[in-house]
């Protein structure tokens, strides 16, 4: 997965491999879809949600540009495997699922793997999760059709967001109250679904 999907596109940045290379991508995979984990494409989960491709994983995270440092929220907790590389580089993981039951099956696998600097909520995304913000980096996993004004606010100035937004991925630094965006090309992502909407 890492030579061909990985650096065989491109990707070379050595934290991200490293990351990719430390976490196992089959533990996050419901035991019916298992035998792709390592498979250039996204695998299903439960309630029509996806694990994303490991390239568009590694693509997102090296966009990111985390640093050891760094505060993450993730939007989009789904199976837990983007929340474990992105703890594996920062400080702490602050990451959001609208779905509960996605929610406690990733927190239970990320937790057996002994990852302790993440903290979870189950919630809007759409919310972000404002009692910690700001943030020095935001993560999107789904896609909004548009930039969530509410999560633009909980970054950092001169924070990076990596987001989908409709079909279309790209990086987004605050500078002030002006989202700064580079087009990164086109993507698939379930929908980013608003609570009550």
């Amino acid at each position: 997965m890492i030579e061909e999907q990985i650096r065989g596109r491109g990707l070379d940045e050595p934290r991200v491999i490293e990351a990719m290379r430390a976490v196992p991508r089959h533990r996050f995979i419901p035991e019916a879809y298992r035998s792709q984990a390592y498979e250039d494409c996204a695998v299903s989960l439960d309630l029509g949600q996806t694990v994303s491709q490991p390239y568009i994983v590694g693509l997102m995270t090296r966009l990111l540009d985390v640093s050891v440092s760094d505060r993450i929220l993730e939007i989009g907790t789904g199976s837990g495997y983007q929340t474990a590389i992105l703890a594996r580089l920062a400080r702490s993981v602050y990451t959001v699922e609208r779905l509960s039951v996605l929610g406690a099956r990733a927190r239970e696998t990320l937790e057996s793997l002994g990852y302790d600097n993440i903290q979870y909520r189950i919630g809007d995304g759409y919310e972000g999760w404002t009692e910690h913000a700001p943030f020095d980096k935001i993560m999107v996993t789904a896609a909004p059709g548009e930039l969530p004004d509410a999560l633009f606010r909980q970054l950092k100035d001169k924070g990076k967001m990596v987001i989908p937004i409709g079909e279309e991925l790209y990086s987004v630094t605050r500078s002030g109250d002006e989202a700064v965006k580079v087009h990164h090309g086109g993507v698939r992502f379930v929908p980013m679904v608003e609570d009550g909407g």
